[in-house]
């Protein structure tokens, strides 16, 4: 045993005899040898007066050593020491050279040295042969009888090397009991190693742990990253809009009633300060007017103004997203409204009366306030139904005006609607304008340019057409355009029944035309030939199909990089503008509604109650379901850190992200 050091004056009044007084029953290892060492560096020089050695070897040795637990719990500390030290294989190689037999020289070792292509010492023998007598091996021996001829030399049967060797009794038992020792030794050899492996594989364990929170943690700066990113390009944005509000020739020029569109708006947008305190991933705020599903939304901005609108009800209803109150409704058409967008104070409207509408939302309470205080003759109406009496004039574009040509009183009924663009022979099911230029697509199978500034379609894009002259495939497309399994159904009328909702509930999809989004020059489109198309606005030719959807696509959006696209088929798959290629799928187990995404999220309605979050940095999905919808989404629109959504529990619900 190591001795221990000791003050003198600590030990000195213990007896040297035991370590263990006589009220204690056991020795305690955790106290034991913890006296304070004092050691002074001050004036006074340490001497080995001051110093005491205390052993206590015998009394250590007989105190009861706890025992570990786990893998080694049978095995104590003394055991597992000497079954370590270098000393507990010297009973085995006792052993072994007891077995030891003197026999004639084999040359095993040059054997061995020969097999392993080693030379031997040849300078030793002076040209002598390197087998010495010793190291010949006798084989056999030949004699000659009287004729000449070999005669085999009688074999002698050989003698074991263990016959001649006796141990005794006494010899034999003593390698019983070394050989169950060493048995012994080994399995506590065994369980320390196990023990160690064990304490190693909870190292791994940690280590892993710790590696994969520091992966978390450069995920979470990755996406702090790409919000910087986001929150610079909407800063260069503000500065180019107040530079452009600061020039008079140029603020004229642009219409004023034509905002920019919040569609491809990057970076965070203004909210109240009270919205810090809100839980993410919970709806805050439910609108419950409607009586039916959800059928279109759309915001202007974070706790603005928000305009839905309904199945089997030919009124969308605005919302003030401040107060959670219902504005009052736009009144004008006459079949359910089936795509809104809203910007600023312009909101947009596509209806299956086959019209578009385009109202000024700051309006809606002076239609309101007509409809409390004033009463509609039939007159009027007969004057609005009627074309032939001048009621309504219809231009040769398909441009209805609003009001100018109206009489007085049906002017003030429409209220806040400015403009109605007619041209479309079925529902308008997919709208998106952007500065002066709209594009709708119907399910007549068509898509139309608009311009707002004059209320004149300037294109028709057939999408039928296409389908007949499809261009030239892009390398890794899934089939020809000419073998789609939807084409055949897009040339009669589009009906095809939704896989059923989580809740069991499904419907027939009519809207042939389900996405339309343009930037510049180019539009993409998704149709119910489950094909997304990219088209040249300045021809109106496609230039590019994307195959791969195997049902009718329903949602999509683009960037710079990427389109992505909702379908029927249950799946998003994101696309490389590029090269035209699938670059990643997600499956879901139902069908896809409505998405959005930024550089750091999809969120998407999947037919559930709640709203699927898929985050493109860690590549993991999340579900908002708290205080959520009872039956499943079917619509959403996000800004930053606010979204709202609308679900087949006719409610409209608004969530903090």
């Amino acid at each position: 045993m190591t001795p221990r050091v000791f003050n003198a004056a600590t030990v000195s009044g213990r007896p040297r005899a035991s370590v263990g007084g006589a009220t204690s029953s056991a020795v305690d290892f955790a106290t034991l040898g913890r006296a304070p060492l004092r050691l002074g560096f001050g004036s006074r020089r340490v001497t080995s007066r001051d110093l005491q050695i205390v052993e206590a070897t015998e009394e250590l040795l007989e105190q009861e050593v706890p025992e570990p637990e786990g893998v080694a719990q049978n095995v104590s500390l003394l055991r597992g020491f000497k079954a370590t030290i270098p000393s507990a294989e010297k009973s085995r190689i006792r052993r072994r050279q007891t077995r030891n037999v003197e026999t004639p020289r084999l040359g095993l070792k040059q054997l061995g040295m020969s097999a392993r292509g080693l030379l031997g010492d040849e300078e030793d023998h002076d040209g002598a042969s390197v087998a010495s007598e010793d190291d010949v091996v006798m084989v056999g021996r030949t004699d000659r009888n009287g004729r000449g001829r070999k005669v085999k030399a009688k074999r002698k049967g050989r003698q074991s090397l263990s016959a001649g060797k006796t141990f005794g009794t006494e010899e034999l038992l003593r390698q019983t009991h070394e050989i169950e020792r060493d048995k012994e030794n080994l399995h506590v050899r065994r369980a320390l190693i196990n023990n160690e492996i064990e304490e190693i594989t909870h190292k791994i364990e940690a280590l892993d742990a710790i590696r994969a929170k520091l992966e978390q943690d450069l995920l979470k700066l990755q996406e702090e990253e790409l919000e910087l990113d986001d929150e610079l390009e909407g800063v260069r944005e503000r500065l180019e809009l107040e530079e452009s509000a600061s020039q008079p020739s140029r603020s004229r020029s642009r219409t004023a009633h034509l905002p920019p569109s919040s569609r491809r708006r990057k970076g965070p947008v203004f909210l109240p300060s009270e919205h810090d305190e809100l839980p993410p991933g919970v709806a805050f705020m439910a609108l419950e007017s409607h009586t039916t599903p959800i059928t279109a939304l759309d915001f202007s901005e974070p706790y603005g103004t928000l305009v839905s609108a309904s199945q089997e009800d030919s009124q969308p209803r605005v919302w003030d997203l401040l107060t959670g109150e219902e504005i009052g409704r736009l009144r004008g058409h006459r079949g359910t409204v089936k795509c809104i967008q809203v910007e600023d104070q312009i909101c947009l409207t596509g209806s299956e009366d086959c019209t578009v509408r385009v109202w000024d939302l700051r309006r809606v309470d002076e239609d309101e306030e007509w409809e409390a205080g004033e009463m509609l003759s039939l007159s009027d109406v007969a004057e609005e139904d009627e074309s032939a009496d001048g009621g309504v004039r219809q231009k040769a574009n398909g441009i209805r005006e609003g009001e100018s040509s109206r009489p007085s009183s049906v002017a003030e009924r429409e209220g806040a609607c400015i403009r109605v663009l007619e041209g479309h022979t079925k529902a308008v099911t997919a709208m998106y304008f952007e500065d002066e230029c709209l594009v709708t697509g119907a399910s007549d199978k068509t898509m139309r340019q608009w311009d707002l500034n004059t209320g004149q379609c300037v294109m028709t894009m057939d999408i039928l057409w296409a389908i007949s002259h499809p261009p030239t495939s892009a390398p890794g497309s899934a089939l020809p355009a000419h073998l789609f399994p939807g084409a055949a159904a897009a040339a009669g009328t589009f009906a095809v029944p939704t896989p059923p909702y989580a809740d069991g509930t499904w419907e027939m999809y009519q809207d042939f035309v389900g996405a339309v989004q343009f930037w510049g020059y180019g539009l993409v489109s998704g149709s119910g030939d489950g094909a997304v198309r990219m088209w040249d606005m300045r021809t109106g030719q496609p230039h590019r199909t994307l195959l791969g959807h195997t049902g009718p696509v329903t949602c999509l959006q683009f960037d710079e990089l990427h389109i992505v696209t909702g379908s029927l088929d249950k799946s998003i798959r994101i696309w490389d503008v590029r090269t035209g290629g699938i670059f990643e799928t997600l499956k879901y187990d139902h069908a896809v509604t409505a998405l959005q995404f930024d550089t750091r999220k999809i969120v998407a309605a999947t037919g559930e109650n709640g709203v699927k979050i898929y985050n493109r940095t860690s590549m993991q999905h999340s579900t908002l379901t708290t205080n959520g919808h009872t039956r499943p989404v079917e619509r959403l629109r996000y800004m930053d850190r606010y979204m709202a959504s609308g679900g087949r529990d006719s409610v409209v619900k608004i969530w903090a992200l």
